[in-house]
């Protein structure tokens, strides 16, 4: 298996191809998993044009209802939401490390879900935030999303705060390898073990009945042997002091505050809009429903993201 250089804060391999230009036709957006809202006013666009002109170095953090128009569901939206659809939980980081048996458990999951999962694409709200970036109004990115979506869609000032599922690391010795070269492997090894997958969560994962997951083989890092985990932040597992340090650096170098699409409820994401407002820095929140941030900000906008975003002229 060929592994990858470790990884910092580099574009997701082989995404660059979907970097794309505003001509580029965008795909209707898939409002399943997307909460009941009334489309953005002209107050609504008003003031949200109002908040982005009168910046210059803009932050904007990013949670799972960004994609959710990209048909991936997130976890607490009422109704339609993962949680409140299922009393099932993702891993936790713990239990992975234990037990060969969540490993075997997830992996078999993961492998059933992945080629769906990898194929979401970017909505009209990931097109938006890149083309800022490219206009150089977006200073930096923050994503909670492990999706890939934003750097699909040609984001490159950008901090993935709970990594990437398109990314495997080993446990050991750290290296990284495509998971997309890991689903070959996978293939390989289970020729002819098949599973039907019944609903897809926000990381990829899918639920298997217990049955069908113990003949599933996973392979170990063909470096050193060791075990190989999503490069992502599992429940229970704390983000990386130095990606956080950068962040906070980031987030210093800017002077507002966009979050879209998150209900700020991870104290992951939430710490920075807590140091915003500790460095007096205007907030704007676009997300439908309540936030745990609302408090916090300037502008408060019950808005579908890619409904809104793309009306902004920057």
């Amino acid at each position: 298996m060929k592994f990858l250089k470790r990884w910092r804060e580099q574009p997701v391999p082989g995404l660059h191809h979907w970097a794309s230009q505003a001509s580029v036709p965008q795909a209707a957006p898939c409002l399943a998993f997307v909460p009941a809202s009334p489309p953005p006013d002209a107050g609504a666009i008003e003031k949200l044009q109002g908040f982005v002109l009168r910046c210059q170095r803009l932050f904007v953090l990013t949670g799972a209802g960004i994609s959710t128009e990209s048909g991936i569901p997130d976890y607490r939206s009422e109704g339609v939401g993962l949680y409140a659809r299922s009393d099932r939980r993702p891993i936790q980081h713990a239990e992975f490390l234990r037990s060969a048996a969540a490993r075997q458990k997830y992996w078999a999951r993961n492998f059933v879900g992945w080629p769906r999962f990898s194929s979401h694409q970017p909505n009209a709200a990931h097109w938006a935030l890149s083309s800022w970036e490219q206009q150089e109004k977006l200073h930096w990115l923050v994503t909670q999303n492990v999706d890939a979506l934003h750097a699909k869609a040609g984001s490159r000032r950008m901090t993935e705060l709970h990594g990437c599922t398109h990314r495997v690391v080993c446990l050991s010795c750290e290296a990284r390898v495509s998971r997309q070269h890991l689903q070959e492997h996978f293939e390989a090894l289970n020729p002819t073990w098949t599973a039907e997958a019944h609903g897809v969560a926000p990381d990829g994962d899918v639920f298997l009945p217990e049955e069908q997951v113990r003949h599933f083989r996973v392979p170990s890092c063909s470096k050193c042997g060791g075990v190989l985990k999503p490069d992502v932040t599992f429940f229970g597992d704390n983000v990386c002091k130095e990606k956080v340090d950068l962040v906070y650096q980031r987030l210093e170098e800017s002077d507002a505050v966009l979050v879209a699409g998150s209900s700020l409820q991870v104290f992951s994401a939430y710490k920075f809009a807590l140091a915003a407002r500790d460095r007096k820095l205007p907030m704007a929140i676009v997300n439908i429903g309540p936030t745990r941030g609302d408090a916090l900000a300037s502008l408060k906008l019950n808005s579908r993201c890619g409904a809104l975003l793309p009306l902004i002229v920057v």
